[in-house]
């Protein structure tokens, strides 16, 4: 295999900046065009949702890419296909649409996050479906089926059953990189009855009557990855965190290589970067302070230069650390700080938000929304980010504040710590880490960020050197190209 030849189709259920639901979506916003960059030739396709808006990201109807016809066990639907390039780039990304399918609002859901579940399984076996007659359509056969978590998951099964006898589909490799074992795509297996043949269902991995789409394609997709070391070995031995999918990998009887994030600087640069109110770098550190004046009075909050802002991110839900951030919001508040959240999610985390928010005017602040501009501003603005999730694989935000001179704030869970080197006893580093989770440890380590803010030649220095640091996906570009090299025996 030359260094050019490697076809990748990469398959998510959100990416950055169409659908953003946790940091799967910033790693496809950037993970595919590092590969290109390091000669593999990329493409790219998810659903599309209701929520997605053709005009702003300019999708666009494809004449030989509509009425594309997906076969159930009773009967046919009809698949339309709109097309745009991934932004900072030229890589065909391809939205999967139903009308019947996905012009609702919202993303798929399973039994354990609730909802409309029968509906939402209906989707994710039409979307499984349509990406592998999509590639007909298409005509372009890829080398490589490249997975993030569940979404997807069913393909590696469709292409050894319904699929096995297609010259088309021959020799095709599948990749699935875990990025969080706790979402697995759970849903009743009379939802798939109804749509897949016998062939299929009875090599679903099924446990009380509920089909496992995650362990699913674990068994039965060629390689295996995840986004750190640390959490590769998470999900392999420690088996409250692996949520099971510790005896599929060990069935497997293989190893899981754990090849950590990057940052693509050219999306993430801000001394270029347009949706900032101030461009700055590690030289022009008074265009930061611009930013956190604008930030501020954007939100009707004093700005006081002695006075860190802290800035956090998080979807609403038990994966990301909502919970913990409102048991420790009210100890927060007794520091000198200030804080801007943006998020969205579980209806009932918001209200509690809102109440506190209600509680300490000038102190805290709520933007229940997502949006590029607002992203970037919190990270220019921000002199710390905290990321109060209890396991992440890895992580993309720290990678972000990092960049643009905010301190990351960081539990020592999963395979984020493996990205930051501890500020501790005395010692300088690229953030703060609280090892318990519970309240008093966040807190004791917000505190400890915001005396070292005091010190200000010193936090300068801080943030100096992590602008600087090299966080480029270079190194673990090559890693992942040399992983489809050896599954595609090239060596």
């Amino acid at each position: 295999m030359s260094r050019s030849s490697c076809k990748v189709l990469y398959v998510s259920g959100e990416i950055s900046p169409f659908v953003r639901v946790s940091s799967l979506a910033d790693f496809m916003a950037s993970f595919p065009q590092a590969m290109e960059d390091e000669g593999c030739e990329a493409r790219i396709m998810m659903p599309k949702y209701g929520v997605i808006n053709d005009r702003k990201f300019r999708l666009h109807d494809v004449l030989r890419l509509s009425d594309i016809r997906v076969s159930l066990k009773d009967r046919t639907e009809m698949l339309h296909v709109k097309v745009t390039a991934l932004p900072s780039s030229k890589i065909q990304t391809y939205f999967l649409y139903s009308e019947k399918y996905f012009k609702r609002n919202g993303l798929f859901s399973d039994m354990p996050q609730g909802g409309d579940v029968k509906a939402s399984a209906e989707r994710v076996i039409f979307f499984n479906l349509g990406i592998l007659e999509t590639l007909q359509r298409l005509g372009w056969k890829p080398d490589i089926i490249h997975f993030q978590d569940w979404y997807a998951s069913l393909v590696p099964l469709l292409l050894k059953t319904l699929y096995a006898d297609s010259a088309f589909f021959r020799n095709i490799k599948t990749v699935l990189t875990v990025h969080n074992a706790h979402r697995q795509g759970v849903y009743p297996l009379k939802s798939f009855a109804k749509l897949l043949p016998e062939e299929v269902l009875g090599r679903l991995h099924v446990e009380n009557d509920a089909v496992n789409m995650l362990f699913t394609g674990l068994e039965n997709v060629d390689a295996v990855s995840t986004t750190s070391s640390r959490y590769a070995d998470l999900i392999t031995h420690d088996r409250e965190e692996a949520c099971g999918i510790d005896k599929v990998i060990a069935a497997r009887g293989g190893e899981v290589p754990g090849i950590v994030n990057g940052l693509d600087t050219k999306q993430w640069n801000p001394s270029a970067d347009k949706l900032v109110k101030k461009k700055f770098d590690a030289g022009r550190l008074d265009g930061k302070l611009e930013n956190k004046k604008y930030l501020l009075g954007e939100l009707d909050m004093e700005f006081d230069e002695a006075t860190p802002l802290i800035g956090c991110v998080l979807n609403f839900d038990r994966f990301q650390g909502a919970e913990l951030l409102i048991s420790s919001i009210q100890k927060l508040m007794k520091l000198d700080v200030q804080v801007v959240l943006s998020g969205s999610g579980d209806e009932e985390v918001r209200k509690k938000l809102e109440t506190l928010a209600g509680k300490y005017p000038g102190k805290l602040a709520l933007k229940f929304e997502f949006s590029d501009e607002l992203y970037h501003q919190i990270m220019a603005s921000s002199d710390m980010l905290l990321m109060p999730g209890k396991i992440e694989s890895c992580g993309m935000m720290q990678f972000f504040a990092m960049h643009y001179g905010a301190l990351p704030i960081v539990y020592d869970g999963g395979g984020i710590a493996e990205t930051i080197e501890e500020i501790a006893d005395g010692k300088d580093g690229s953030g703060f880490v609280f090892h318990d989770y519970t309240p008093e440890s966040l807190v004791e380590k917000v505190a400890e960020a915001a005396a070292a803010f005091g010190d200000r030649e010193r936090w300068e220095r801080l943030v100096t050197e992590n602008m600087n640091r090299n966080l480029a996906w270079d190194e673990s570009a090559g890693k992942y190209h040399e992983l489809y090299r050896a599954l595609l025996g090239a060596g």
